[in-house]
């Protein structure tokens, strides 16, 4: 599933992602990842701004933006007013992290956007992944039960009591949308405003409501 969503090529979490066989397997790991990557980035390219917080010297970080360790922003990012990322997140080249938004335990590829009022915990988004205004993952069961995805007849035991969703490669979220836990969004796909997704959004297809997805043309 993981090399069905992503294309590691734009993440600098590719060391970590193409080892597992589902893309959640890697976020127990992206704490101690990111501390290891972070102590080797090149110093002429990152700043460390404190300990375990790297940030590229051509990324824009607001000023009242709080950064929490561990975490990694790439080159050319921009991460917004307010913005609040809470530690074990890696925010990929050109990637924008907007204003009020909340990062916990999470990697955004290169030109991931989450640009307004958007809440990601235990989740990836994909390469040039785009979540609407207002959209969150939402990534722990009201029961508080172990998170499972069910997919094309399948039911996958994650073993995480948190997982948020996992978005792949150029999917559009649109405004004020839940992705419930353990909801995958295949590559390419498009979810209506206003929805709540549980399961598989298949690539190339639009989610307009439970039940009622077609193929993009």
């Amino acid at each position: 599933m993981t090399t069905h969503l992503f294309d590691l090529s734009h993440t600098l979490a590719a060391p970590l992602l193409e080892n597992t066989e589902y893309p959640w397997e890697a976020l127990d790991g992206l704490s101690a990842f990111l501390y290891q990557l972070g102590e080797n980035l090149p110093a002429d390219e990152y700043d460390q701004l404190q300990p375990g917080i790297w940030v590229a010297k051509d990324a824009k970080v607001a000023p009242t933006a709080l950064l929490s360790a561990p975490c990694i922003i790439g080159h050319g990012a921009e991460v917004r007013h307010c913005a609040f990322i809470r530690g074990s997140a890696l925010v990929g080249d050109g990637a924008v992290v907007g204003n009020s938004v909340e990062l916990k335990n999470c990697i955004l590829f290169d030109k991931a956007q989450v640009p307004h009022f958007n809440y990601v915990g235990d989740s990836v988004l994909g390469y040039k992944a785009h979540l609407g205004a207002g959209s969150v993952t939402s990534n722990l069961k009201s029961d508080k039960s172990l998170v499972q995805i069910k997919a094309e007849g399948q039911v996958l035991d994650t073993g995480r009591k948190k997982l948020g969703a996992l978005v792949g490669d150029e999917a559009e979220v649109g405004c004020n949308s839940v992705l419930c836990p353990g909801s995958v969004l295949g590559r390419g796909c498009q979810v209506y405003p206003t929805s709540c997704v549980r399961g598989l959004v298949p690539a190339g297809h639009i989610f307009k409501a439970p039940g009622n997805l077609v193929k993009r043309v």
